[in-house]
């Protein structure tokens, strides 16, 4: 009887242990594990992809070096072996335009002051400027000793600095921080460019942000960079004094500090006409970059170059690091980016150079470190500054004399004045320089893809697309996926781990049943949305999806239930219609924790889309296990962000049948750069959303062309104030000229105009999705 009793208690568990686990497994979808993940998911999917980031920017350190071949048999033969490296970085820079010959520097005087500004012992002072660009000019001033000089010099100050100030002709620094007047003293031609400085404002009433971010934003989508243009300024003083028959013989050095300083790295690895280069108050570890300003961000340039790498391309040249001069400021999130600029200590600066001699040990080249000692100088220390004239002249018998007296100069005032006029001058033309750019930006993309819209344009772009079949435009459109693919959205050379499939129940509505679901995508990095199943559903029975995607700061949630005005419920409507539905959350949501995480992934070479094209992957890969879904009709809807998206994801991720561009479709080059309209991107606080050089490679024309000849629909509202009706036109006008007049389906191209403001119209476009999904709504 006890053994009796006993068995009937077991039975008793085992069978209440089965329910549990039928009730268990009634929360979850068939096939997945029970979802457990508590609080903020959506926080959780940002924080891990923020990990995953910070770990590959660290593993780009040994990344790198597959990129460098270097030659050490020969000075001459390690130079040349890295001119690819040099080429790159070009681009990467945005040196890319040829700069304008010139015979002499033009003074710059007026009716009321003199080019003439200042006489010192042994020198004298002029104001001057250069051709460098197309509508762009170096301006700033010219130190010409009273003897014949030693050597040509171009002295570049911190961004806030001024030539004045370098020059001693403005208080500002102490005497023998004086860097350009020191050597001008010393018997050098010194050049000293004006920089853009770091002025902090409000733009047109909205965001606020330094100068050097305002001219940043539109350049970046240009494919320049005002880094790239302060280089070219640099770069144009050596070819002025290389090309003077009178000083192609003289050395030429070029020295900077803090922003200056960066730009004399830039400058030295990419010109080896220069023979001496120091760099103070920048040289160190940049893998913090994503943390420094923005108008530093280099798109690209960590996964080839840190500080080592672009020191590596000055030797065996002279190098001079001095740890001293670097600003410091904090820039507070107020529509710019937030980021700050500190000193690298002297132990990053030492484990940097460390790094160097490691990649040229053959070289055997000493590199001079100044370090900061028990007071950092706040411009270059007079010993940087000393070692890097004797690197230059190469005379062991001349010394070098540090003049401590100040200038005492009855002109300050007036030379106050000329630097504020000079740097208005300087803004201005950078500024006009990119709007004229966008003003060709369509010619330009015309030469790399050309779709045909503009008849009288008969160039092939990079690659000839065949519209003669489908087929054919298939089979030619695939370089240009790869160019995007690798050189637009940035990809991670890595494979998706296994889906381990988590979900639970959240939604049990009369029409469809709603569950959170979470897979894995990278280590550390998960998808997360919800699917909405229709409670009509029949065994074998395979049914479309749509995918439904929200836009910005927002969630899954949103799209499914509430009537945000926005969105209108879209997803769980198009379920109440029969769809499958899918709600992703997408990684921009969070504001700066969000954009932050473009900062990290911009200087890999790497964008958001970089995450959330293969989370997006992994969710097909995980719905077509589904028994109901049909694989070959899988649909992506995004509305705003999520718009973007449309344009982004789907070209990319080929499993998509179709896409759909809600309130966001956009002469998207103009949308980014142009400072001529309210509507535009460089007055807001979306500081991420500039990406590199698509001024020359992908409007959203040109990346329709890569969902084509799969369907494609826009929609767009009347009121929608991300743009206007005419500029949306234009663009889509190029569209459907492929699809109608070059592929012969027109059909599979279609816009929405309605009498609306930003939102999910869900009329025309539900019928849109009806038909190519070939599915009648019950």
């Amino acid at each position: 009887m006890k053994i009796g009793r006993s068995r009937f208690r077991m039975l008793g568990v085992f069978f209440a242990f089965a329910a549990f686990n039928q009730a268990a497994s009634a929360q979850a979808i068939q096939g997945t594990k029970p979802l457990e993940i508590e609080g903020d998911i959506a926080a959780q999917l940002v924080d891990g992809v923020d990990a995953f980031l910070l770990s590959e920017i660290e593993r780009s350190v040994i990344d790198r070096e597959k990129f460098w071949h270097r030659d050490f048999s020969s000075p001459e033969a390690y130079s040349n072996s890295l001119n690819e490296n040099r080429s790159r970085l070009s681009y990467r820079l945005g040196v890319r335009d040829p700069r304008i010959e010139f015979d002499s520097l033009e003074y710059v005087s007026s009716t009321s002051s003199s080019q003439l500004v200042h006489e010192g012992e042994g020198y004298k002072v002029y104001a001057v400027r250069w051709p460098v660009i197309q509508n762009m000019h170096g301006e700033g001033l010219w130190l010409v000793p009273d003897t014949e000089p030693l050597a040509n010099v171009i002295a570049i100050p911190d961004a806030d600095q001024t030539p004045e100030m370098i020059c001693g002709l403005v208080p500002g620094l102490p005497s023998e921080c004086q860097f350009a007047r020191q050597l001008a003293a010393n018997g050098c031609c010194v050049l000293v460019p004006s920089l853009i400085s770091r002025e902090y404002k409000i733009r047109n009433g909205r965001s606020k942000m330094t100068n050097r971010e305002f001219l940043y934003r539109s350049a970046f989508v240009l494919g320049r960079h005002l880094v790239g243009y302060e280089v070219q300024k640099v770069l144009a003083c050596v070819d002025w004094f290389r090309g003077d028959a009178s000083r192609a013989s003289q050395p030429i050095g070029v020295i900077g500090t803090g922003e200056g300083g960066m730009i004399a790295l830039y400058a030295g690895a990419l010109d080896t006409r220069i023979d001496s280069v120091c760099v103070s108050g920048f040289f160190g570890d940049r893998q913090g970059i994503w943390n420094e300003p923005i108008s530093r961000n280099v798109f690209g340039l960590l996964e080839e170059f840190g500080d080592a790498e672009l020191a590596s391309m000055i030797l065996p040249r002279t190098l001079v690091v001095d740890g001293n001069g670097s600003p410091t400021l904090e820039l507070p999130s107020e529509g710019g980016a937030p980021g700050t600029l500190k000193p690298q200590t002297n132990e990053q600066v030492t484990r940097e150079l460390f790094r160097l001699s490691r990649l040229t040990e053959p070289l055997n080249v000493t590199v001079e470190h100044v370090p900061i000692g028990e007071r950092e100088m706040a411009a270059t220390h007079p010993n940087a500054c000393e070692v890097f004239w004797k690197g230059l002249i190469h005379e062991p018998d001349r010394s070098y004399v540090l003049q401590n007296s100040a200038i005492a100069s009855p002109q300050s005032e007036r030379n106050v004045v000329r630097s504020v006029e000079r740097h208005e001058r300087q803004f201005r033309e950078i500024q006009q320089h990119n709007e004229w750019l966008l003003d060709e930006a369509a010619s330009t993309r015309r030469g790399f893809f050309n779709l045909g819209s503009n008849p009288s344009d008969k160039r092939p772009g990079m690659h000839t697309i065949d519209t003669s079949t489908i087929a054919g435009y298939e089979k030619s459109i695939e370089p240009y996926r790869d160019y995007f693919r690798d050189e637009v959205i940035g990809r991670f050379d890595l494979p998706l781990v296994d889906l381990n499939a988590r979900s639970r129940l959240v939604y049990e509505k009369p029409n469809w049943t709603g569950y959170e679901v979470v897979l894995d995508v990278f280590p550390g990095v998960i998808a997360y949305g919800i699917l909405c199943l229709p409670n009509d559903l029949q065994p074998n029975e395979k049914r479309p999806v749509v995918v439904c995607q929200h836009g910005l700061e927002g969630r899954p949630q949103d799209i499914v239930q509430g009537d945000h005005p926005a969105y209108h419920d879209f997803a769980s409507k198009l379920a109440e219609r029969g769809y499958i539905t899918f709600a992703p959350q997408n990684l921009y949501i969070g504001k700066d924790r969000f954009r932050t995480l473009q900062r990290k992934a911009n200087p890999l070479k790497k964008t958001l889309f970089s995450v959330i094209v293969p989370q997006h992957q992994q969710i097909l890969n995980w719905l077509k296990t589904l028994p109901n879904v049909d694989g070959e009709r899988i649909a992506f809807y995004g509305l705003s962000y999520g718009g973007k998206s449309a344009m982004r994801i789907p070209p990319l991720v080929q499993d998509y049948c179709l896409s759909i561009c809600s309130a966001d479709f956009n002469d998207w080059v103009n949308k980014n750069a142009t400072t001529r309209e309210n509507y535009s991107y460089v007055w807001t606080n979306e500081y991420e959303i500039f990406e590199y050089d698509l001024g020359s490679t992908f409007n959203y024309a040109e990346m329709a062309a890569l969902i084509a000849p799969r369907p494609f629909m826009v929609e767009r509202g009347h009121f929608d104030g991300v743009g206007t009706d005419e500029r949306v036109a234009f663009e889509f006008a190029k569209v459907r000229f492929l699809y109608a007049a070059r592929l012969g389906i027109p059909e599979r191209c279609e816009i929405d105009w309605f009498n609306g403001p930003h939102t999910i119209n869900g009329k025309r476009t539900f019928e849109f999705l009806d038909r190519h999904l070939r599915f009648s709504p019950r």
